[in-house]
């Protein structure tokens, strides 16, 4: 799908229409994946990004990529027998 977005030439200033692109594309993919509508691996594809690269950025915008809480993590650790 392809979609058209009139944006006014002060507020793209010096950027190309590809870097416009790629950064609208980035910034969709990073609230669809905060909002838990799409998966990691989708949300990095996306964005034009391998997995570990959308990792990176998540990380940046400190967005969670790892939903759990701290007893459940507690818990899966104990399952497993990795617990101090």
């Amino acid at each position: 799908m392809q979609v058209a977005v009139d944006l006014p030439n002060d507020f793209v200033g010096m950027l190309t229409q590809d870097v416009v692109a790629r950064e609208m594309r980035m910034t969709y993919a990073l609230a669809l994946f905060k909002d838990t509508r799409v998966t990691l691996a989708k949300a990095a594809e996306l964005a034009g990004m391998n997995i570990y690269e959308f990792i990176a950025v998540c990380k940046a915008q400190r967005i969670p990529v790892i939903d759990i809480s701290r007893d459940e993590l507690i818990q899966e650790m104990q399952s497993i027998g990795r617990t101090q």
